[in-house]
């Protein structure tokens, strides 16, 4: 017969003391693991994923990735070169080899982890991806200009306010002090009643080879899903990347890169936010050779309500920026990213009061998102008002095109019995696209 055996009370002890210690450490959890250190713990952290990471995609996710309450788990390009390089930026950035890489946007707009997504995909990329990641409950950094066509945007935010989510335009002009204090001043008065608003942006920095021919598409760039609901064309390298935004299939020329700056500005400042102009003239040069299509020398003329001018031309001095300036009765006020001027000199140094207009204020345009993920709150830049500066711009493209006078309801948002213009505030989308 075999005797049980019995631990003696020191053993027992020494041996429960033991299994208690294991415990404790394997229950050790690391300190950035609880937000401490100045880090943020994982049930804080904003999951991102990046769609379109050339260019300025990459400046976006690197400033995203400078959050530290952000964590970028995926990104999704479909030149693979770029791909590559932004899963290593990542990578890099977080010493692990975490981050996945699509070819296909609905890779990340789909995924249950991700919370939000930046898209800095071409122009006539930007609101298909985001619709699909808002009709996935993802918030949505949307890069300018917000849309391709008047309807893109109406669509979008939309669809936006359905789904309760916060996207935010990447139109950080909003989010400098300098722009700011302009339309401050201007929203009160500082210069009396406003007659005429002059922007200017700069004239085309790309010229085309009038000589082009098609060409074999690169290796690792999925050329057909690049063009997506653009209609097929034979590829050169001056029709994609960079030098999309000179072919109106795929964007608006400097109207709508810079005049998505500046323009919004123009609107911000004169309480338009949720509107626009109500006749637009237009008288444009267009290349007559090469593939570029968009207008090398812009004029365009808008008339608000109010009988408010706001004039938009191409400037001729060889400055790479935009300006905008507002006359009134009282002065005028000019500002661009060099700087604010105004005559009277007096009017900057005058005080807003604390019973005046004091407009929403922001000094991280990518913060001011975050922000607003956590408190639900319409960002700076909202949906809408992107919408409304992008539709300034293609009613500018729209009425160069046509060469007359066209008549707007900014409340309906259609022309005044000009069918052909009217036409133009859309376009059929190549299959399987479709929003």
């Amino acid at each position: 017969m075999v005797k049980p055996r019995y631990l003696s009370r020191r053993t027992f002890l020494k041996s429960a003391a033991s299994a208690l210690a294991a415990t404790a450490a394997r229950a050790i959890i690391p300190a950035s693991a609880l937000g401490r250190n100045g880090s943020v713990a994982p049930s804080n952290r904003i999951v991102m994923g990046c769609i379109g990471v050339g260019g300025m995609g990459t400046d976006d996710l690197r400033g995203f990735m400078g959050k530290p309450e952000v964590r970028i788990v995926a990104v999704c390009d479909v030149d693979k070169g770029h791909r590559d390089e932004a899963k290593r930026i990542v990578d890099k950035g977080y010493g692990n080899n975490d981050c996945a890489a699509y070819n296909d946007f609905r890779e990340i707009t789909r995924r249950g982890d991700v919370d939000a997504v930046c898209i800095a995909a071409p122009d006539h990329w930007h609101v298909i991806p985001a619709v699909d990641a808002v009709k996935h409950g993802k918030d949505a950094y949307v890069e300018k200009p917000l849309t391709l066509t008047i309807r893109e945007g109406r669509i979008l935010s939309d669809t936006a306010r359905r789904y309760c989510r916060v996207v935010q335009t990447g139109s950080q002009q909003r989010s400098d002090m300098r722009f700011r204090r302009a339309s401050e001043l201007i929203r009160n008065d500082r210069l009396g009643k406003i007659h005429t608003v002059n922007v200017r942006i700069p004239a085309n920095n790309r010229t085309c080879d009038p000589t082009w021919g098609p060409q074999p598409v690169p290796e690792g760039f999925d050329y057909d899903f690049w063009l997506g609901q653009a209609p097929w064309e034979p590829y050169h390298p001056q029709r994609c990347h960079y030098q999309f935004r000179f072919l109106f299939d795929y964007s608006g020329g400097q109207v709508t890169n810079w005049g998505a700056h500046y323009l919004d500005v123009a609107q911000w400042s004169l309480g338009m936010d949720d509107s626009g102009p109500v006749e637009i003239t237009g008288k444009g040069e267009f290349p007559t050779s090469g593939l570029f299509t968009t207008a090398t020398n812009v004029r365009f003329e808008c008339v608000y309500a109010g009988g408010v001018r706001l004039i938009c031309t191409t400037r001729q001095d060889g400055v790479f920026d935009g300006t905008v300036k507002f006359e009134g009765a009282g002065g005028w006020i000019e500002v661009n990213r060099d700087g604010i001027t105004s005559e009277p000199a007096s009017i900057l140094r005058e005080p807003i009061g604390t019973q005046e207009i004091h407009l929403y204020e922001s000094r991280d345009h990518q913060q001011d998102f975050l922000d607003c993920i956590r408190t639900r709150a319409r960002p700076v830049a909202d949906v809408e008002i992107g919408h409304r500066s992008a539709t300034v711009c293609h009613l500018g493209n729209i009425a160069m095109f046509l060469g007359r006078n066209l008549h707007w309801d900014p409340r309906a948002e259609h022309f005044i019995n000009d069918e052909e213009a009217d036409r133009m505030t859309s376009r059929a989308m190549r299959a399987p696209w479709y929003l």
